[in-house]
């Protein structure tokens, strides 16, 4: 595992170095615009290279992960329709129309579907085997498009996907699923050149490369996939599924909240829910002033305490109608804070004195 560990940081290193170079030469790169407002071209490669680094890692441990072959097809599918996306940018409808067909065959054909939502209404577990399909696709576009829509600062995607990551991990740690946990644990090591470019840390020389939607398209479908596995299968080592389904929310809470808060302001404004805009609350800690690295760590303070939540929620059994009212709960009051936060701020300011 050790060398599997360092092959993991060597193949995700150099192959995001020697893309970003055919990145500018071939132009594919991303450019300011008045939504995006970056400085120069930022080649679109992290993603790629990412998909590349989770192939050798499932080549040097085909068992590390079940079920290998449809989550390396299905990843290459949407690696494939992100590049495209970057480059082209595909309608929205043409990708849920794609998302669409990948969950069918997968829901269908293959099944890796979402049968039940756990005991939710506390009077036993909500069978949703006739829908399976429809919802499991449902899931899928939803989980894909809530880490793509949080794709717009500086190491935020990374963030909160290693953040996910590592609630699963630890998830699959305490039903004895080791195999899976390093899969998760590497995963987020995979990642980790990517960050350090991104967020341009490297001293002298600017390395600064985006993830893009191939990125964000892989991440996503990535983190359902194991949630699905989690809560829908059982394996050889336990009898039962390994996470109740609730708890899936409380892993993905801010880009789950993020994107059904932003999708309503849209839909109220009469806007396509899948148009891009700066609703995000990036953006909103964007205009309150923050750095990209404070933005980080607010964001990420919420993120990670609402996995916590969810963890110790697991952890302890909670009851799972409760959990979910404590979530909604949670997603109420992150509304309401969003919905006021320009008045608040100005209170602020005022009340203390803040230019």
């Amino acid at each position: 595992m050790l060398t599997t560990t360092a092959g993991v940081l060597m193949v995700s290193t150099l192959s995001l170095l020697s893309m970003r170079k055919a990145a500018l030469h071939y132009g594919f790169v991303d450019t300011p615009c008045a939504r995006k407002r970056h400085n120069g071209e930022i080649p679109l490669v992290g993603g790629v290279s990412l998909f590349i680094t989770i192939v050798f890692l499932c080549m040097a441990e085909p068992e590390l992960i079940p079920f290998q072959r449809d989550y390396l097809i299905s990843g290459l599918v949407l690696v494939f329709v992100g590049m495209l996306d970057d480059k082209i940018d595909i309608k929205a409808s043409h990708r849920l129309v794609i998302m669409g067909m990948l969950a069918f065959w997968l829901a269908a054909t293959e099944g890796h579907s979402i049968d039940n939502l756990g005991d939710l209404t506390g009077s036993g577990r909500v069978d949703i085997y006739d829908f399976r399909v429809i919802f499991t696709a449902i899931a899928l576009i939803g989980c894909i498009t809530a880490f793509n829509m949080v794709d717009g600062a500086d190491g935020l995607l990374s963030t909160l996907a290693s953040i996910t990551f590592g609630g699963l991990a630890v998830i699959f740690y305490m039903c004895d699923a080791i195999s899976i946990m390093y899969f998760c644990l590497l995963f987020i090591l995979a990642m980790l050149p990517y960050a350090l470019c991104n967020l341009d840390v490297i001293p002298r020389k600017s390395l600064r490369v985006f993830m893009g939607d191939s990125g964000s398209f892989f991440i996503g479908f990535t983190v359902i996939w194991l949630m699905i596995i989690a809560t829908q299968k059982a394996t050889p080592l336990t009898t039962e599924p390994m996470m109740r389904p609730v708890t899936a929310l409380w892993l993905i809470a801010v880009p789950l909240m993020d994107m059904a808060m932003v999708m309503l302001r849209r839909l109220k404004n009469k806007t396509s829910p899948f148009a891009a805009d700066r609703l995000h609350l990036h953006h909103i800690c964007t205009r309150l002033r923050l750095t990209r690295y404070q933005t980080l760590a607010v964001i990420g303070a919420i993120a990670s305490l609402h996995a916590m939540v969810g963890l110790l929620g697991e952890y302890y059994q909670i009851k799972e109608w409760v959990m979910l009212a404590l979530f909604l709960m949670s997603f109420s009051l992150y509304m309401l804070s969003v919905s006021y936060i320009w008045k608040l701020t100005r209170y602020l300011r005022k009340r203390y004195n803040i230019r």
